[in-house]
């Protein structure tokens, strides 16, 4: 286990066996949120992102639905 200081600015140093392990690099964003009483911190990847499509079970449908409202703004 591995332990960090948080600064005043509220910065914390992820350790770098961690950012290597999960491929954290300079400009990676990260996704904190609270689970069960604790803070996670997930990269956001490619990886991560490709794992996320579908979970809407729309079968591409809302991504039709947006570019067709986004092609109607741009006629406006």
């Amino acid at each position: 286990m591995d332990k960090s200081v948080v600064t005043v600015k509220g910065q914390l140093v992820i350790p770098s066996k961690l950012r290597r392990k999960f491929g954290i690099k300079k400009g990676t964003q990260v996704y904190l949120y609270e689970r069960d009483g604790e803070i996670v911190i997930r990269p956001v990847t490619d990886e991560y992102l490709r794992s996320l499509a579908g979970i809407t079970g729309t079968k591409g449908k809302l991504l039709k639905a947006l570019m067709e409202e986004k092609a109607k703004e741009r006629e406006l």
